[in-house]
């Protein structure tokens, strides 16, 4: 055996079966091609995973003290079988260094799945870029409604920014106004034409001070969106960003170890022999080895994004509600609170051009 300066221990382990008689590995190597037999996965939610003794590349080398030395693969997965309820499996841990996995190979496979990430199917098959894939990953959708979101709440921003600016705009105009009407009531000489122009520009004047108070109900929804933007969604994008690091790292591996296959079948073809698989294949588990280690980060990973994401989608639910509520509330109100002043009609005194007629009065609505 070529172990690779790696090393193994002995144990053994009693593993309960589950309603379908089953323990949840399966098993590569043996006769007539490998002197080794051993776990290549150890699948999630089954009496192995519960118990997590065996990992992928650990060596079986008994069953219920049977040993499977020069046994297929079919054989020994027939005596497991053959076991009613619990089974004792002898095996080799293998102590395998992750560091010796990541070959320069599985750096550029992940260099390789980063670039296919954001191609289309057919131009990676046209340009003949291998890759692995998840399938069916409902994580893409909420990916997508994530950046979806964050472009509504970035135009809703955007265009209640522009809106409030031009609303202040506004307050400041009637503000000129005000002044404008309050100087000509100081300096007119007419009592009556005085208290009109006086209280028009008041009129104009509250206008405006109502309009700032109004901006100040608002701001906070500007906040509360700028929070949810700057601070939340840049929080979850940082964790995606672990996360597809994780998962491109899980796919080279799950690439690296179909070449693997394929070239044992290959050679099989050719009924030519693989150094590898004739000196215990250590190399081919250590690599199921590396990429069981990636599918747990893997795994950890996803389940925190998903809670994010989750815990990201009920605040746009719930919040985006709340917010918009309390912009139409605000500026449905703007009609109805504006100072009252401004509807009463006030004669404004003014001497027409014409030197024959006697002065008139024209009656100016203020509003």
């Amino acid at each position: 055996e070529d172990r690779m300066g790696m090393t193994v221990t002995s144990g053994s382990v009693v593993i309960q079966k589950d309603d379908s008689n089953l323990i949840g590995i399966s098993i590569g190597g043996g006769a007539p091609l490998c002197p080794c037999l051993y776990v290549v996965q150890v699948f999630d939610n089954t009496p192995a995973a519960r118990d997590g003794t065996l990992q992928s590349g650990d060596e079986i080398v008994g069953v219920n003290g049977t040993a499977v030395k020069s046994k297929t693969k079919v054989e020994v997965a027939k005596m497991i079988q053959n076991v009613k309820k619990e089974v004792i499996i002898n095996y080799n841990k293998l102590h395998a260094d992750p560091k010796q996995g990541k070959s320069l190979d599985i750096v550029l496979k992940k260099a390789k799945h980063r670039i296919v990430e954001n191609m289309s199917s057919t131009t990676a098959d046209a340009l003949g870029l291998s890759r692995a894939i998840l399938c069916n990953d409902s994580l893409v959708k909420k990916l997508e409604e994530l950046s979806r979101n964050e472009q509504i709440y970035k135009g809703l921003m955007e265009h209640t920014h522009h809106m409030l600016k031009a609303f202040f705009d506004i307050c400041h105009v009637y503000r000129a106004f005000g002044d404008v009407f309050a100087d000509s009531g100081v300096r007119e000489p007419q009592p009556r034409a005085s208290e009109a122009f006086t209280r028009f520009g008041e009129a104009h004047r509250s206008i405006e001070k109502y309009g700032i108070k109004l901006l100040k109900t608002i701001r906070p929804m500007l906040s509360d969106l700028n929070t949810y933007l700057n601070k939340a969604v840049p929080d979850t994008k940082l964790t995606i960003k672990k996360y597809a690091d994780a998962k491109f790292e899980y796919l080279s591996y799950c690439l690296r170890v179909k070449e693997m296959d394929d070239e044992e079948y290959a050679y099989q073809a050719l009924q030519e022999p693989l150094y590898r698989v004739e000196t215990g294949n250590y190399e081919y588990r250590l690599i199921l080895r590396c990429r069981q280690d990636a599918r747990v980060r893997f795994a950890k990973l996803r389940s925190d994004v998903l809670v994010k994401l989750e815990l990201l989608d009920q605040k746009h639910v719930q919040d985006i509600v709340f917010q918009l509520q309390r912009l139409v509330s605000a500026l449905s109100q703007v009609p109805q609170r504006l100072p009252r002043g401004h509807e009463d009609h006030f004669h404004l005194p003014h001497r027409g051009g014409s030197r024959r007629g006697p002065p008139f009065h024209y009656a100016v609505p203020l509003g």
